[in-house]
């Protein structure tokens, strides 16, 4: 008799479409443990502007890969796929549903596709690309990128510094376009059944509207200059960090910093907000076997619910 693999649900979504309510639902209902799939949660101090689930609900139910590093050290695709294979499994053991649940695509990208065999850091490369960019700014380096790797420029934003001089060491290294170098590898399977949920807007609007109340919350009494302060004083963190380029963070700094009045610093955050969750659609849309529930539904968290029961059910009865 084969074994029945064990099943998880990924519940995944743009910032503000209800991904952690629809989580907690389906906790009250049958025995879960949440593995959160954000790359910002998992900095200790970080609570407000990264949206954190507060201390009722993490009490409410198991929550894992949340506060675990300090906001100086960064965090890898390449731990979470580890942290949430293991995670998976000894949660399954347990006799609880894993619920993988947040935002950040990349993360759900290689749990579902494994690792890619991509070339290691040049330092010597690095440092030309370095100070290319310093002589002729972060734009041209993307159009740089534009030209040799259309689709993976593409998908990054002109000042995300990090990721572009990654792309363009990876083509100048191999000669070809990273896009089609991660495209050659072979999935890995995984060794349980992913249910795979969405939380996708029917007007975009809507969500776009979600997301400025949500900031204004943040701002408005919601603590988020006073825990960027916090930050600032300890006095070891920058905005080169991965933590400090967190949405809200950055803006929040540049503030701070005297860069930018108040309202700049709102509209900015809004702003990139808003392009994080473009971002995080168009990773969506590239997962063909998603099953889609609109975000913008009164009973979005009730169809997510129904689409977990059907699962299970569905298995039991096979």
């Amino acid at each position: 008799m084969t074994a029945v693999r064990p099943l998880a649900v990924a519940i995944m979504g743009p910032t503000a479409s209800g991904k952690t309510a629809a989580a907690l639902e389906i906790a009250r209902r049958l025995p879960c443990e949440i593995i959160s799939v954000d790359s910002a949660l998992v900095y200790r101090g970080m609570d407000i502007g990264t949206a954190k689930p507060s201390p009722q609900e993490l009490a409410a139910v198991p929550h894992h890969l949340i506060d675990i590093i300090d906001p100086a050290d960064a965090y890898s695709a390449m731990q979470f796929r580890q942290d949430a294979l293991r995670l998976t499994e000894e949660i399954a053991a347990r006799g609880k549903l894993p619920l993988l649940v947040g935002g950040t695509m990349l993360y759900f990208k290689v749990l579902r596709d494994g690792l890619d065999e991509l070339p290691q850091a040049d330092p010597a490369l690095r440092a030309q690309l370095d100070e290319e960019a310093a002589r002729v700014g972060m734009p041209a380096m993307h159009a740089k990128l534009a030209a040799l790797d259309p689709a993976t420029a593409e998908r990054l934003k002109p000042n995300d510094s990090q990721r572009i001089q990654r792309a363009l060491e990876i083509t100048l290294l191999t000669g070809q376009p990273m896009s089609s170098l991660l495209s050659q590898k072979a999935p890995e399977p995984l060794p349980f059944d992913l249910l795979p949920l969405a939380l996708e807007p029917s007007d975009r609007a809507v969500l776009h509207q979600r997301i400025a109340l949500r900031f204004d919350q943040m701002l408005d009494g919601g603590g988020l200059l006073e825990e960027v302060k916090a930050l600032r004083a300890r006095g070891d963190l920058h905005p080169g960090l991965p933590s400090i380029r967190c949405v809200g963070y950055r803006q929040a700094w540049e503030y701070l910093d005297g860069l930018i009045d108040y309202a700049a610093m709102r509209e900015k955050g809004i702003a990139a907000t808003r392009q994080l969750a473009k971002r995080q659609l168009t990773w969506l849309r590239s997962m063909p076997d998603r099953i889609v529930i609109d975000c913008n539904a009164p009973d979005a968290t009730e169809k997510v619910w129904e689409q977990v029961r059907n699962a299970r059910m569905g298995r039991q009865e096979g």
